[in-house]
């Protein structure tokens, strides 16, 4: 097993992209630290793993908050020890709307969860992981980090800002064995994609011009480049922005 006797702390793990992380690492010998805004969720991921014979906890957090950042990190290692992995995965989309119709609540809360919480959640966890030794960070970015879209400006400036946030973390702690990495995803067929899209699917003519594969990616496809930089397979990969798109950013 590649995670076998570590502790990985995930962040957004009630739904899409991190249950099925969760899951994924939890069968790979990891035992799971899995967070959420919403508790039952959270609590539902952990059952799942433990109906597989893995080791799990639940926590009920808002990424945003950095006593409640501090607080997953005590309550990890409280329970299962310093996290070896911390998967700052949470994250929402926010309003879709020009740049002059956001409001700066609008502007401020994507801002709050999507990049304050990765900097929370490394600011709490880093010093448990330069105890223990070294470990692995995999933040969420986004190729919207990498490209304008439309009616997206705190989106995009915020997965920007986590993929420059990656870097610079990838550039202080490496000194400690502690390697930084961003995945950044095109469209996947997650519970956020599904509210952009006004609770459909993505059109064929859409999917189209956004993938060079003819589809949309799977949340599997995701964990299983989440679960390579969490694992030593990705021993000298630190401080870059992995691109999992279906060929979105070359189209």
């Amino acid at each position: 097993m590649k995670l076998a006797n570590k502790v990985a702390l995930i962040t957004g793990a009630g739904s899409g992209m991190g249950r099925i992380a969760s899951l994924l690492f939890a069968r790979e010998g990891a035992a799971i630290a899995a967070v959420d805004i919403n508790e039952a969720a959270a609590l539902e991921t952990a059952k799942l793993i433990e109906a597989e014979g893995g080791r799990a906890i639940a926590i009920r957090a808002d990424v945003s908050s950095s006593a409640d950042a501090a607080a997953m990190v005590a309550a990890t290692v409280a329970k299962l020890g310093a996290p070896d992995i911390l998967y700052n995965n949470a994250g929402i989309e926010g309003k879709s709307d020009s740049l002059v119709n956001l409001t700066e609540d609008d502007f401020d809360r994507v801002i709050a969860i999507n990049l304050r919480g990765v900097w929370l959640g490394m600011k709490h966890a880093l010093p448990h992981m330069i105890k223990k030794g070294g470990g692995s960070i995999i933040n969420t970015a986004s190729i919207a980090g990498l490209v304008g879209l439309r009616n997206s400006g705190a989106y995009c400036a915020a997965k920007a800002g986590v993929i420059a946030l990656t870097r610079v973390a990838a550039l202080e702690y490496g000194r400690y064995n502690i390697r930084v990495n961003a995945i950044c995803p095109g469209a996947i067929d997650t519970p956020m994609v599904s509210r952009i899209q006004g609770g459909g699917s993505l059109s064929e003519s859409a999917v189209r011009r956004i993938s060079t594969l003819g589809r949309i990616g799977k949340p599997e496809e995701i964990a299983r480049m989440a679960l390579f930089l969490a694992s030593d397979d990705a021993s000298f990969a630190t401080g870059a922005p992995f691109i999992v798109d279906g060929g979105w950013t070359i189209s």
